[in-house]
């Protein structure tokens, strides 16, 4: 049958006829094409009117928007990885770096916890790390045995931050001890509060602080002349603003009126100086108070916090001399700085444990520093239970 099969014939003739719009020989008759059928039910992305839809999850376009979108995800997650790595092990990184040496448990007789936190901050005049070249340089002199060149008691709690500043020469009541090196037993005596931390290093000091003051210290915190240096200096130097000009041969400052950076030498003597202030050690005292806050503005500044090439030598100079209390945490290390910058920034207050007379012979300490023990005492009242200040100190 001309190549055809009764089969083949057969299905021919048992098919419908196609409709006359879409016949081939109507529409080549006609001189053009078939013309298409109207759109059906059920020829829609979801059975409805229109052509299929190509940009469905299985579509083409579908699909690159799925693999776009899997490639942000798998890229935001490796960066969440890497920041957890970095963070944990800068965390390790740090935390093996801190000196926890002072025993706060051997403190005896302490005084009872109080509300809120109490940070005692103590710079020495330790020249642990210092070459005899650097003494020179920095005018620190070769000095044996330990001294405290100033201490703070820095409260924090619900009811804002305080920084107070005790000096050195307070005359105050030490109370019995055990010596360190003797191992003998010393009976309460009164002596310049400087005379605790000589005698019996950190924990004695801690004790004639408590002892006097009523206020129970959580952390101890010290910092020694090299310590001092290297820190500021792996800052890039701190900004400091000054009323006047400061001349002082012994410590070795020598500043102009105005602001001005100053380097880790510079610094040390700055906050050293007090020959040429009118109350000596209290108008260091001040100095001290302002520039440590300022430097703790600067190391928890987003320029610091935000370069690992300047965070890492930041963290590694401060915490490489710094001595704390064994119980000390990098929590509560941080809590102290953040403490200590918002003090700066207005949210807190400085003062000085208040003063009667800043001359007071003594019978055998020459002069000292004698506290106003009625408005004192309204002071460590308060930051023993948390509440606001209200006493200005000198």
């Amino acid at each position: 049958m001309n190549g055809w099969s009764d089969d083949t014939e057969q299905r021919r003739l048992s098919e419908p006829p196609l409709p006359p719009e879409l016949s081939p020989r109507r529409a080549a008759a006609a001189g053009g094409v078939p013309q298409a059928r109207r759109p059906q039910p059920g020829d829609g992305p979801s059975g409805g009117y229109g052509p299929p839809s190509t940009g469905g999850p299985g579509g083409p376009s579908g699909r690159r928007r799925w693999s776009t979108r899997k490639k942000i995800g798998y890229t935001a997650l490796g960066l969440v990885v890497v920041l957890l790595v970095v963070s944990v092990s800068t965390y390790f990184w740090a935390d093996s770096k801190v000196r926890r040496e002072v025993d706060l448990s051997k403190v005896e007789d302490r005084p009872p916890t109080g509300k809120g936190t109490n940070y005692l901050i103590v710079g020495s005049d330790s020249r642990e790390g210092l070459t005899k070249q650097d003494e020179k340089n920095l005018h620190t002199g070769a000095a044996a045995g330990q001294r405290t060149d100033s201490m703070m008691i820095l409260h924090t709690g619900s009811n804002g931050n305080t920084m107070m500043s005790l000096p050195r020469d307070s005359y105050v009541t030490i109370p019995a001890f055990t010596g360190q090196q003797s191992h003998k037993r010393y009976g309460a005596s009164t002596h310049k509060l400087n005379r605790a931390y000589a005698d019996g290093g950190p924990e004695l000091l801690t004790r004639t602080i408590e002892y006097n003051t009523g206020i129970h210290i959580d952390h101890y915190a010290e910092i020694g002349f090299a310590g001092f240096v290297n820190l500021v200096n792996a800052l890039g130097g701190v900004n400091m603003c000054l009323d006047k000009a400061v001349h002082d041969k012994a410590s070795g400052a020598d500043f102009k009126a105005g602001c001005q950076k100053m380097n880790g030498q510079q610094s040390l003597a700055f906050v050293r100086q007090r020959h040429q202030e009118a109350d000596q050690d209290l108008g260091r005292m001040r100095n001290q108070q302002k520039f440590l806050s300022t430097l703790a503005h600067s190391a928890a500044s987003p320029s610091t916090i935000l370069n690992p090439f300047k965070l890492y030598p930041v963290i590694g100079s401060g915490l490489d001399t710094l001595i704390v209390d064994k119980k000390m945490s990098l929590w509560d290390l941080t809590t102290m700085f953040w403490a200590m910058k918002g003090i700066t920034g207005g949210s807190g207050h400085s003062v000085t444990v208040p003063i009667a007379n800043a001359n007071y012979m003594t019978p055998n300490d020459g002069d000292a520093v004698k506290w106003d023990m009625s408005k004192a005492n309204q002071l460590f009242g308060e930051l023993k239970n948390d509440q606001k200040v209200t006493v200005s100190g000198n």
